[in-house]
């Protein structure tokens, strides 16, 4: 059983970056499938893809990298809300990344969202993560 299903997800798009893979497999959630959306929307994935084969399903994703220094797009991905300490803002505490190079991923009453969309939306939530 895994305790921190997000936290098991940042981390294994992190190891395979780190280890140059072009596709992950992750198993699937509804919160995940977001983050997913949000990662390929914001350019940090080349590609996804959810697969419904079994009960829990799968998420693959391809992902992105240099096309001269072949690093991977992302650099870093940080797990900020964790099951022993959430972390909460209000829309105008959200987080910018790196000077708004990198962004936030923020669960709020309106779905999840990145931290520049809460903003502007005006609504605050729950920081999943930072990528960068």
């Amino acid at each position: 059983m895994n305790t921190d299903p997000i936290a098991d997800f940042l981390t294994r798009i992190r190891n395979a970056a780190a280890a140059n893979h072009r596709v992950v497999e992750i198993p699937a959630s509804n919160l995940k499938k977001e983050m997913t959306k949000i990662l390929f929307d914001q350019g940090y994935i080349l590609s996804y893809k959810f697969e419904d084969a079994t009960a829990q399903g799968t998420i693959k994703i391809a992902l992105k990298y240099d096309s001269i220094t072949k690093e991977s797009v992302i650099r870093d991905v940080q797990r900020i809300s964790k099951p022993g300490l959430r972390k909460y803002v209000s829309s105008s505490e959200v987080p910018r990344i790196l000077n708004g190079l990198g962004i936030a991923i923020v669960s709020t009453s309106k779905g999840v969202m990145t931290g520049k969309q809460a903003a502007h939306n005006n609504v605050g939530g729950e920081v999943l993560c930072y990528v960068y």
